[in-house]
C-alpha cells in the first residue's frame, strides 16, 4: 500500500472508532476502487454536490460505506470530524448511506440488489435529458445472488446504456462463508457477457491498473460496462484478510482499533 491508501484506511479506522461498530472487511476491499474513482475518474464537485452534469455513483453494497465516507470526507463533501461521530444518534453518517442526509450520496442503499436498478433508472433519465453524465454502481459479490441484479443487467443491455458501469467488488467472501460455497458465481465474466455487457477484469487493489482500465470507458460502444475487481476482504490488515469474522463487528474494542493502527504503521 502506498501513502494514500494508508491515509484512507486511517480515516476508515477513525469512523470505526467513532461509531464503535461497522462492516470492516467489506469496506476495506473497496479502498482502491473508490480511491481511483474519486481521484481520477468521476466528474464531481464537492462544493456543489447537486451539479446537474455530475457523474453519479451508487454504492449498492451499502454496508461497505465506511470507505465511502472516508473518501467523501477526504474530498471535502463534508468535514472529516463527521467520521468521528459515525453511527451516533445525532450523526449525519449512519451504518448505511442515506441520500437525504449525506452530500455526495445519490441513493440510500443497504437492502442488497437494488443499486443497479436505481442506476439504470438514473442512466435512462440522463439520456432523456441529453446529459453528458455517467453512472457508476459498485456491487458486492454476495449481492450478485440477488435475482434483481440480473433482471437489471438484462434491462441495461436492452437499452444499450454505455454510459453505465458496474464495478464488482469480488472479494470472494460474503457474510457467513466463501462465495463459491454459498452460491458459486463462476464463470462470472461469461455470465455478464451472456447478459450483453462488455466485461473487463482487474486486480482491485492495483491503483495503476484500475486507472488504466477505467480511463477506457465505455469498454464497447452500445453496451454497458462491467469491471470485475478481484479484491481481498479486509485488505491491509493480515488478521482481517479473508476472515469472515471481520465482515461486521457490532462492537469494536479499543484493542481492535489499536491493533489496526499498529498494523498500518508497520505496513
Amino acid at each position: 500500500m502506498d501513502t494514500r491508501s494508508k491515509h484512507l484506511r486511517r480515516l476508515v479506522i477513525d469512523a470505526l472508532e467513532g461509531g464503535g461498530r461497522g462492516h470492516i472487511g467489506s469496506s476495506l476491499s473497496l479502498v482502491e476502487i473508490l480511491r481511483v474513482l474519486y481521484d481520477d475518474i468521476l466528474r464531481v464537485r464537492p462544493d456543489e454536490p447537486g451539479w446537474p452534469d455530475r457523474d453519479r455513483f451508487i454504492l449498492s453494497k451499502g454496508h461497505g460505506c465506511l470507505t465511502w465516507y472516508a473518501v467523501l470526507a477526504d474530498k471535502g463533501f463534508f468535514p472529516k470530524e463527521e467520521l468521528l461521530r459515525q453511527c451516533r444518534p445525532e450523526a449525519m453518517l449512519g451504518g448505511h448511506p442515506e441520500r437525504a442526509h449525506i452530500p455526495g450520496v445519490e441513493a440510500s442503499t443497504g437492502s442488497l440488489g437494488h443499486g443497479l436498478s436505481i442506476g439504470i433508472g438514473l442512466a435512462l433519465g440522463l439520456r432523456m435529458k441529453a446529459s453528458p453524465a455517467r453512472v457508476f454502481v459498485a456491487t458486492g459479490d454476495g449481492e450478485l445472488d440477488e435475482g434483481s441484479v440480473w433482471e437489471g443487467a438484462m434491462h441495461a443491455a436492452k437499452h444499450r446504456l454505455d454510459h453505465l458501469t458496474v464495478l464488482v467488488d469480488y472479494n470472494k467472501l460474503q457474510s457467513y462463508g466463501r462465495v463459491a460455497e454459498v452460491v458459486d458465481l463462476e464463470p462470472l465474466a461469461d455470465k455478464w457477457r451472456a447478459f450483453g455487457w462488455a466485461v473487463r477484469e482487474v486486480d482491485g487493489h492495483d491503483v495503476d491498473a484500475l486507472k488504466a482500465v477505467l480511463s477506457g470507458l465505455p469498454f464497447e460502444q452500445g453496451r454497458p460496462s462491467v469491471l470485475i475487481c478481484h479484491t481481498v476482504k479486509g485488505k491491509g490488515f493480515d488478521f482481517a484478510e479473508h476472515n469472515a469474522s471481520w465482515h461486521h463487528k457490532a462492537r469494536v474494542e479499543a484493542a481492535d482499533v489499536a491493533r489496526m493502527r499498529d498494523a498500518l504503521e508497520r505496513a
